[in-house]
């Protein structure tokens, strides 16, 4: 009698074989099915193929580095992705997120760090269930619904990663509350603010391009120096 617990499938790319190695002995207990590679063009055509709960990806790939695969695998899935990216590197930290990377983690780093912030990721990409029950919201011309976590803008849709979805559904929950960078860390990463940490910026940033808006002129988002971001109230007067 077989009682194996189904494992949740998870592709790690990264090219150093001892680490993919320690991170399946460690990840496996926890519940994880993983499948390693070691080069950016079977990352990719593994992750395009296969239908994976979460993809790591290293930045530094041979065959195709990894913000390369993040480009063209963003074209096409929305599959949450966690980027290990070197220490001190905030260059390519704020490319992956300005890509569509969920979270990044530098190296080295702990085993347990990485795990916590993959299951926030994972956690992300699921309908909360305190949203499967709750209304359809209309700001404007900005329609989203927190059930299927699907946004259209003059009727079209607008495809958004876990992490917009979730920015953009924190600021529509007060409209014209303003809501700082803190809080919406806390709110879509799970996690504490760490000085200097511009991920809620970009993350911001794409979704303004997504939605069209002009950060001098916005229609939704707004920044409000010193303090964070807002959702435009449809009626509010304009900056």
């Amino acid at each position: 009698m077989n009682d194996a617990v189904p494992q949740t499938p998870l592709l790690i790319v990264d090219d150093d074989v001892k680490l993919c190695r320690l991170l399946r002995e460690f990840l496996e207990p926890h519940g994880y099915g993983v499948t390693a590679v070691h080069n950016g063009r079977d990352g990719l055509g593994l992750a395009q193929r296969e239908p994976f709960a979460a993809v790591i990806l290293d930045v530094m790939l041979p065959g195709a580095n990894g913000l390369d695969v993040l480009r063209q695998l963003r074209a096409t899935s929305t599959v949450p992705i966690v980027m290990l990216t070197a220490v001190g590197d905030e260059a390519d930290r704020i490319t992956g997120l300005e890509l569509g990377a969920d979270d990044y983690v530098p190296k080295p780093f702990s085993p347990r760090e990485l795990l916590a912030r993959l299951r926030a990721v994972m956690r992300r990409a699921q309908t909360p269930p305190a949203a499967a029950s709750a209304t359809v919201m209309m700001v404007g011309d900005l329609r989203i619904n927190p059930q299927s976590r699907a946004v259209a803008l003059h009727g079209e849709p607008v495809v958004l990663t876990a992490i917009e979805f979730d920015l953009l559904l924190a600021l529509a929950q007060r409209p014209g509350w303003v809501k700082s960078r803190e809080q919406l860390l806390l709110a879509v990463a799970d996690r504490d603010f760490e000085a200097f940490d511009r991920s809620i910026d970009v993350h911001i940033s794409a979704l303004r391009r997504k939605l069209g808006d002009d950060p001098r002129v916005p229609t939704f988002i707004e920044t409000v120096r010193g303090a964070g971001y807002r959702l435009r109230p449809p009626t509010g007067p304009r900056p």
